[in-house]
């Protein structure tokens, strides 16, 4: 099609915001080859010489535009779950919340919002095995008319730590040795290391290495928030909250045995091929609430703490309740564009949704959006499969920086009195949400304490049938065969005995090798030891507690008198 007789650069512009997705759906047949610049070419494969056998020319642009995009094409991948799959979609509300949440896709029964998913493994390289045992990435990116909320979630409602400065520390644990350049595949002792000392991740491992560790794909897995949020009505009134996403699919699993059996890219064909035949994957959204008084008592109580990543709600005390579904019914035209460059940022949420004091959530509201401009480019918002889809026309005082795009016209900078932007007014009150919050500064880390084993005990002796268990036993041994330190596996072995003395007796007997009696007579490297007597294996490491406050009573849990002014909660309770 020839171009518009309009020869103004505003014409060009209007092109080129309106032939994205005509690019998009194009095929090659009407596509004309040409070089990025859109010099028509004859061939992709010539190159200029000097001559029938001389040098090549530096003036072939074809060539060198060719060589140096082909050098770039590659963004750097993900430090964390770098290997995933992922497609879009839609939410519908089914049973709104107005008298809980404020946030605009839960107003009305039958809203519906554009979403994009990205399901991923956590420590594996972009070439990884699908099939690894390792927990899923489960995120979803809800693209209100309030502006985007992405819900970063895992198939797993705890995870391995609770103190935020470990994340780095354990990443590179799951990650290549960096003297031999082995996986935990072949050398498990770092993996043991650091669990073996940081005995608040045996909730997390007890998954891992259970059936869920490894899931039949994505289709077939729950997705869970994790941490806490706050949900907030229009009223200020907020309780809160964790998300669900329940597949309909129902869970499925594949044994350590049968992973081997499957393609490296089994999720990414099962989720693709799926919609391609229409057979398009659905998850129910669902919530527990508690309101700040329960949140409390449920610390004094049950010793359940609601900031910390290691523990769940009790589904039996917080009930369940479905407020909507996603459906995912379109495929990426191009992965590249639609899921590598996917970006998904915790501290992106619209009016209603907040987040709790739960450090290691307050720690990824600042790491996520940080990574995502180091990785794709400080205007990665941009992209159209970042972009925000809002019920008005927005702007702000961003401007410039590498690939702008929408970079706001003419429009003032700074805030003009010549041309004044507009603005919507307050919808949540900071104080009344946030301001229960007193103290002093600490410098905290949690303590390992024996209500951290009861959540992986009801797993064990609940749960699991006898065949679950008979799995688990030989999951973890097989992993423990790999590692070369056996003092790293008698304190791991000691850590499940915490759990349940069974487990213990049959690792001991799986591998070989005695495990220690328990953890009170144990010292760790990550954790304050909560379950000795002995005051010079307390503390972390060996370090000194007196100053700042290291660790505390409550372990970082809100206790009576935390929320100093307890709002109203559902149906009037505080």
């Amino acid at each position: 099609m020839a171009p518009s007789v309009d020869t103004s650069f505003s014409s060009h512009v209007a092109n080129q915001f309106t032939s994205y997705e005509d690019d998009r759906q194009k095929s090659s047949k009407d596509a004309v080859y040409a070089t990025s610049n859109g010099v028509p070419m004859p061939h992709p494969y010539e190159s200029q010489r000097v001559g029938e056998n001389g040098p090549l020319l530096l003036q072939d642009f074809h060539l060198v535009d060719l060589l140096s995009h082909f050098d770039r094409e590659r963004i750097p991948e993900r430090v964390v779950h770098a290997k995933g799959s992922g497609a879009h979609g839609f939410f519908e509300c089914t049973n709104p919340i107005p008298e809980l949440c404020a946030a605009d896709v839960f107003s009305t029964k039958g809203k519906k919002c554009p979403v994009t998913v990205r399901f991923s493994t956590v420590g594996g390289e972009s070439g990884s095995h699908d099939c690894a045992r390792d927990p899923r990435g489960f995120s979803v990116k809800f693209r209100t008319e309030d502006g985007n909320w992405d819900l970063v979630a895992n198939n797993t409602p705890v995870f391995f730590l609770r103190d935020p400065a470990k994340f780095p520390h354990f990443i590179h644990t799951q990650k290549r040795d960096p003297s031999t350049h082995l996986t935990h595949a072949d050398d498990s002792t770092m993996f043991w290391d650091y669990l073996s000392n940081n005995p608040e991740s045996i909730h997390q491992v007890m998954i891992l290495m259970g059936d869920r560790g490894i899931p039949d794909g994505y289709r077939f897995m729950h997705g869970y928030s994790g941490h806490t949020l706050k949900l907030v009505n229009k009223d200020g009134d907020w309780v809160y909250a964790q998300i669900h996403f329940k597949s309909q699919q129902g869970t499925k699993f594949i044994t350590q045995e049968d992973s081997f059996q499957k393609s490296p890219d089994y999720s990414q064909k099962d989720l693709y091929e799926a919609i391609q035949r229409g057979e398009c994957p659905k998850w129910s959204v669902e919530i527990q609430t508690m309101t700040p008084k329960e949140a409390e008592e449920l610390w004094e109580k049950q010793k359940i703490n609601v900031f910390d990543l290691t523990h769940v709600w009790p589904q039996s005390q917080f009930k369940l309740k479905k407020i909507g579904e996603f459906t995912l019914n379109e495929n990426a035209v191009n992965y590249f564009a639609e899921i590598e460059q996917a970006a998904f940022n915790p501290a992106h949420m619209p009016p209603g949704i907040e987040p709790s004091a739960d450090p290691v959530l307050q720690s990824r509201l600042f790491s996520y959006p940080d990574t995502h401009r180091h990785r794709i480019g400080v205007n990665y918002q941009q992209l159209p499969v970042n972009a925000s889809r809002t019920g008005f026309k927005f702007g702000n005082f961003q401007r410039d920086g590498s690939m702008a795009y929408y970079n706001q016209g003419s429009r003032p900078n700074y805030l003009s009195s010549i041309d004044p932007i507009q603005f919507r007014s307050r919808t949540v009150d900071l104080d009344k949400t946030h301001g229960h919050f007193t103290g002093e500064a600490i410098t905290f880390l949690s303590e390992i304490r024996p209500e951290d084993f009861n959540g992986p005990r009801a797993l064990w002796q609940k749960v699991w049938d006898e065949p679950a268990r008979a799995r688990f036993i030989s999951n973890v041994s097989g992993k423990m065969a790999v590692c070369k330190e056996q003092e790293i596996l008698k304190r791991q072995i000691a850590i499940f005995r915490e759990v349940d003395e069974e487990i213990a007796t049959r690792l001991e007997k799986a591998t070989g090798i005695k495990g220690y009696d328990g953890i009170s007579n144990l010292r760790f490297n990550g954790t304050h030891n909560g379950m000795t007597k002995d005051a010079k294996l307390k503390s972390a490491n060996g370090i000194s507690v007196t100053k700042g406050k290291s660790g505390t009573e409550n372990n970082g849990a809100p206790v009576p008198g935390t929320h100093k002014s307890l709002p109203v909660g559902v149906n009037g309770k505080k």
